[in-house]
């Protein structure tokens, strides 16, 4: 190539193109012509320039180790100037320059090029202005990049939370919509219902999309401004969000809370791509402007104005229709939320997962996952999320429920006070009973003089026999036995600093109900054969004996074990709680997305309205239960709640039987027995109904007859129960166990029509018997006693009462037509007819 040639392509490919003929010229003088191989290094990092290289043809590729500043990687073409800026500054070269094809140089060695240089100060002042232009456009840039930042960072989306899990087919078609609308520029509608992570496909679409690089930016349409100026801007004023996006991705959030004067514009974007900012009235309208920014349309319906202009709809399945995913996406949120706290990740049990697959989660994924992490917080380290720790969600539970709570404030400001229950359990409570027990030892050993002995048989026991009903295991908030475990449980713990072992669930759960049934059974024997009911002293020591267990239990695991699993009174208390009108409970929807601080459960500070508390002291949660067994209506999750979730509903009486109830063996058992113990009350009369000679004064005989009453009644129940089977053999019935709950209400009459006698005819003798206790003489005393014919009336109808309550739950829990039952209702039937020959008559 000649001379002017040279110059002449120097001027027109390379930058050199700057300086003049005459210069170029000099240069072309001293170029010489090099053919380098490919993967050849033409320049080594950090060495000094040996020439000035101009690329005619080929390829060439720089790498470089500087970790801070990865740009200096890069390719050249022809026409590119290597090694010009480290001559004019004297330089090292900062990159590796290697040849990735054969490439055609023109070479000026450096001490060449540094004489021209010499020679034309023209070089020195024509590259310093080039820099100096360069500099003021990067300055420039700078500045704006800064401004558009500042704008977008309130609204940034910085990545996608999460990918789609699940291999159902709605989760490989929702994939399937991201990827297409990830491969173009189109506008897309997602919508669906809540809780689904809309926003989060939003966010998948654009980080998977060529302009990734690009900022997204999230804005909620509910918060735009009417005339839409921080969108659109000002003409000729303050951009708007769409200029500073660029070639961004714009997610409009809820568009069914645009304003409704926004909306033809927003949808005239989405037609055209085109936009018109506001302009001040008076003003003429400006010119509509191009916008190179990409939407995405989130909300929880279809719009149909904005279906018709998008590109993409995609539609996000609920939770509901996706229970193959369910599992796959609990083991996401498991390894999500153990691997961010640095916890061992525990195994859901198959009962568990079956449980969550039966629900259909109105709250989609944002439930889920807050059911997951909760579960996670409740194990407390265990290995395995079992059934109990999962929330049960049937909808049943908030049918025909009426809040107490809401409709009586007065209710709720007494339950959240000091007074309920630790200013009555610590102020009266605990001396009174301290009182009662002295008094059974050291004073009169008679029913009919001694106070306490009258005051326990006959007035406690009918009193909340009565009350089950209505307010269920209330008893269990002011029990005195709870109330000096608690003690214990406080006294040991300053003596003796430590840690309170935990509570060995499974275990208790399996063997607990049977322990307190084997002691109710000694109870009642020891209440037979020893006639507790008129000695005070034995009295005393069944009550001491009740409360030992609570101390020694309570010294040993944290909380109220005794109370949950192992006390007999209370697994009796929580047995006919099931009956009661009342329950506590909590709105599943906001613990399940609201709450985060669990403190109903676990106990915490005051957040909110939520006041400092222990947390539950049988470790339940109001949204968790399925009946009212393992709720002593202590209200510490009322106290506790800063979302108000909790809620004392009145209810149809019994109704979690025959709804959300989860049968159990133990359970029955103890139901029998107390069926069992109406019979061994009334052992005398039973006697003389059934003709029977028996001695029972004579131990043995005493015992073996009250062991056989205490089966017999049982043994008959599940002989018409196999009845029932023969006879409906087409039919298969419920099973023993759930059915053998429906005669729940015919124990509670039989037991209490039993008390109503000592209660109706001893009762009212309480202020004469409590001045025999102190050993004065109260014969002019009142007293009110019923005639017998008033407490026969009152015994028979509450038999026979609970008999047709019997029948009714017996046809709610076996949902089948009368005539296929009519076994077990002439089973009930027998047996209140039996009642009424012991009791009444």
């Amino acid at each position: 190539m000649t001379s002017p040639e040279t110059v002449t392509w120097l001027q027109e490919r390379t930058s050199l193109g700057i300086l003049s003929p005459e210069v170029l010229n000099a240069i072309a003088q001293v170029i010489e012509e090099r053919v380098v191989p490919g993967e050849t290094d033409l320049v080594s990092e950090g060495n000094s320039p040996e020439a000035l290289y101009i690329l005619v043809e080929g390829q060439l590729e720089s790498k470089t180790t500087n970790q801070n500043n990865p740009a200096l990687a890069c390719g050249f073409l022809p026409g590119a100037v290597i090694e010009l800026k480290e001559l004019l500054l004297d330089e090292s070269t900062p990159f590796t320059i290697t040849t990735v094809t054969e490439c055609h140089l023109w070479v000026v060695p450096a001490a060449k090029f540094r004489e021209l240089f010499t020679q034309y100060p023209e070089i020195a002042q024509a590259f310093s202005r080039q820099l100096a232009q360069e500099l003021a456009q990067v300055t420039s840039a700078l500045g704006y990049e800064q401004e558009r930042s500042i704008a977008l960072r309130p609204y940034l989306v910085t990545k996608a939370q999460r990918g789609i899990v699940g291999t159902s087919r709605y989760a490989v078609r929702l994939r399937e919509q991201i990827r297409e609308a990830a491969g173009d520029r189109k506008s897309v509608d997602i919508f669906g219902e809540p809780g689904l992570e809309k926003d989060n496909i939003a966010a998948l679409i654009h980080f998977g999309s060529p302009k990734r690089r690009e900022p997204i930016i999230k804005l909620n349409c509910g918060i735009l401004q009417t005339s839409g100026a921080d969108l659109f801007g000002r003409a000729g004023g303050k951009p708007g969000l769409l200029e500073w996006l660029g070639e961004g991705t714009l997610v409009l959030n809820n568009i069914q809370e645009l304003p409704e004067e926004l909306l033809p514009a927003v949808t005239e974007l989405l037609k055209t791509g085109k936009y018109t900012p506001v302009n001040r009235s008076g003003d003429s309208t400006p010119e509509p402007r191009p916008s190179q920014a990409r939407i995405l349309i989130v909300s929880e319906k279809s719009q149909p104005i904005v279906e018709r202009s998008v590109g993409h709809i995609i539609k996000v399945p609920p939770l509901r229709v996706r229970k193959a995913d369910i599992q796959t996406q609990v083991e996401y949120y498991t390894s999500l939320y153990t691997r961010s706290r640095g916890i061992s990740k525990p195994h859901i049990t198959p009962e568990a997962l079956r449980r969550l697959q039966s629900y259909d989660f109105p709250g989609n994924l944002r439930e889920l996952k807050n059911l997951v992490e909760r579960a996670i917080v409740q194990a407390e380290g265990a290995n395995e999320l079992t059934e109990e720790i999962f929330w049960p969600a049937e909808t049943k539970k908030k049918r025909f429920r009426v809040n107490l709570l809401n409709a009586y404030p007065d209710l709720r400001r007494f339950l959240r006070s000091d007074w309920w229950p630790d200013r009555i359990n610590y102020g009266f409570t605990a001396t009174a009973f301290a009182i009662i027990v002295a008094i059974l030892f050291i004073g009169p050993q008679t029913r009919d003089r001694n106070f306490v002995l009258n005051l326990f048989w006959a007035w406690w026991w009918p009193f909340f026999l009565f009350l089950f009903p209505f307010l269920g295991r209330v008893w269990c908030s002011v029990c005195p036995f709870m109330i000096y475990g608690e003690i214990t449980q406080k006294l040991s713990l300053w003596l003796w600093p430590r840690k309170l072992k935990r509570w060995p669930r499974e275990q208790a759960e399996k063997w607990g109900g049977w322990f307190l049934f084997g002691l109710f059974t000694l109870i009642f024997l020891w209440e037979e054969l020893w006639h507790l009911e008129n000695t005070a002293y034995l009295s005393a020591c069944l009550l001491l004996l009740i409360t030992a267990g609570a101390m020694i239990f309570s010294a040993i695991f944290e909380r109220r074990f005794w109370c949950r699993y192992l006390c007999p009174i209370g697994g009796m208390n929580g047995l006919f709680a099931k009956l009661s009108m009342t329950e506590l409970r909590a709105q599943q929807g906001i613990c399940s997305a609201s709450c985060t601080t669990y403190q109903c459960y676990k106990g915490g500070p005051q957040k909110g309205e939520g006041m400092e508390t222990n947390g539950c002291p049988l470790y339940s949660h109001p949204a968790q239960l399925e009946d009212n067994r393992d709720c002593v209506l202590c209200m510490t999750c009322l106290k506790a709640c800063p979302h108000r979730s909790v809620e004392f509903n009145l209810r149809p009486p019994g109704i979690e039987l025959w709804t959300t109830h989860v049968p159990r063996t133990y359970e029955v058992a103890l139901l029998f027995l107390l069926l069992g113990g109406i019979y061994l009350h009334r052992l005398p009369e039973l006697q003389s109904w059934l003709g029977l000679q028996l001695d029972l004064t004579d131990f043995w005989q005493h015992l073996g007859l009250s062991l056989l009453v205490l089966i017999i009644p049982a043994v008959l129940i599940f002989g018409a129960y196999r009845l029932l089977q023969l006879f409906n053999a087409n039919r298969k019935p419920r099973k023993f166990i759930e059915l053998a709950y429906s005669y729940l209400p015919l124990v509670l009459g039989g037991n209490l029509a039993h008390y109503l006698r000592l209660g109706l005819s001893e009762g009212g003798r309480i202020l004469p018997v409590t001045f025999a206790t102190l050993g004065l003489s109260g014969e002019q005393l009142p007293i009110l006693v019923a005639h017998p014919a008033v407490i026969e009336f009152l015994q028979g109808a509450t038999i026979i009462f609970s008999v047709l309550v019997t029948m009714f739950l017996t046809q709610k829990i076996a949902k089948q037509p009368v005539r296929s039952l009519m076994v077990q209702h002439l089973t009930a039937i027998a047996l209140g007819v039996s009642m009424w020959a012991i009791i009444v008559s």
